[in-house]
């Protein structure tokens, strides 16, 4: 079977890197995966050349207008547009679709939660979008709905869900988390301005303001004794691509360091794309650029009688693109690492 697959948004960063994977995937070299309709809105009608030069196999394509009726006809439709505007396509779509959003639209199971955030109507929720989350692999297998997480609440939660799965530490995580510019997607907006990031790291939506924040609840939560409780600040720094994530919290009485690198080892032991480093190892950004991996250490500090973890993945990749490609592999019974680097680029 050949599965013909479309992108909504193609032009976005999102969507430029979903099919810089989809251009590697051994279904595409074998003539299984086509590519099909390229959807953008201010950019239709504009070449894949001039918009997308570093994917010169597509060169020769043109952006249409993301609309239903050029998306329809396609076995699998990626969408990659701005929150609340992926319900009504998906809709009429129809059911026998495959349709993997990359948006917020359907994340968060609790309307509450969708409502205090995003300040708009709840569409509902599909399967979430963490293979690596238990229980989640056995629900995207053969799923017509994904739900892509967010990059932030990815590194977060492959960092954190050993320990709290494992019962290291107290449900009560205060995170810092410091991501590159292309997280706030292409649009053009005077801060993300090469003038007012180069040199310069900020802080923005501190202490649970942002809109990720119920989403890292939602997914550490159910492996805790009660609801996990998340402080969590981003910072903005002059990298293009990146997230590095530092998440603090209580230790529980009498866990050793010996205990806390077992119990990671082994949760992530069979994941292809989550890597405990060795003991004194930190992550760095570099090394998982381009890559579908999240690095992870963990360091118990005895004297404040807390647990360091650090993570680190490529926003772009395993944070958006990669794990969407991901989720179609699982979706479409191929395997599931296929397209998807584990190497990254360096220096």
């Amino acid at each position: 079977m050949t599965y013909k697959v479309a992108i909504a948004g193609a032009t976005g960063y999102a969507g430029g890197e979903i099919l810089r994977l989809l251009l590697n995937h051994p279904a595409y070299a074998s003539g299984d995966l086509e590519i099909g309709a390229l959807t953008g809105h201010s950019n239709a009608g504009q070449s894949v050349a001039e918009l997308l030069p570093h994917l010169p196999q597509l060169a020769g394509r043109t952006i249409v207008d993301t609309t239903v009726d050029n998306l329809a006809g396609h076995d699998v439709v990626f969408l990659g547009l701005p929150h609340g505007h992926s319900g009504p396509i998906a809709k009429a779509l129809g059911e026998d679709v495959v349709v993997i959003d990359c948006a917020a639209d359907f994340r968060l199971k609790d309307s509450k939660d969708w409502e205090n955030f995003y300040g708009s109507e709840h569409a509902g929720s599909w399967p979430y979008g963490i293979p690596e989350l238990p229980g989640n692999r056995e629900e995207l297998q053969g799923a017509k709905r994904v739900a892509v997480p967010g990059c932030f609440p990815t590194t977060m939660t492959l960092g954190a869900l050993p320990a709290l799965h494992g019962k290291l530490i107290e449900p009560d995580l205060s995170v810092v988390a410091v991501t590159g510019v292309s997280g706030a997607g292409k649009k053009a907006a005077v801060p993300m301005l090469g003038a007012e990031t180069m040199g310069s790291v900020k802080a923005y939506s501190p202490g649970g303001t942002h809109r990720h924040t119920p989403e890292v609840v939602q997914n550490l939560s159910p492996f805790a004794e009660s609801t996990v409780n998340v402080s969590f600040t981003p910072v903005l720094a002059p990298m293009p691509r990146g997230i590095l994530a530092t998440i603090t919290a209580p230790l529980k009485d009498g866990v050793t360091q010996e205990q806390v690198t077992k119990v990671f080892q082994n949760f992530y032991a069979d994941e292809p794309f989550c890597q405990v480093l060795p003991e004194g190892q930190q992550p760095q950004t570099q090394h998982v650029v381009g890559s579908n991996m999240c690095q992870i250490q963990a360091h118990v500090d005895v004297r404040a009688h807390k647990l360091v973890i650090t993570s680190a993945l490529d926003n772009l990749t395993k944070g958006t693109g990669g794990a969407a490609v991901q989720c179609m592999n699982l979706a479409l019974g191929l395997d599931e690492t296929a397209g998807l680097p584990q190497a990254a680029v360096a220096p």
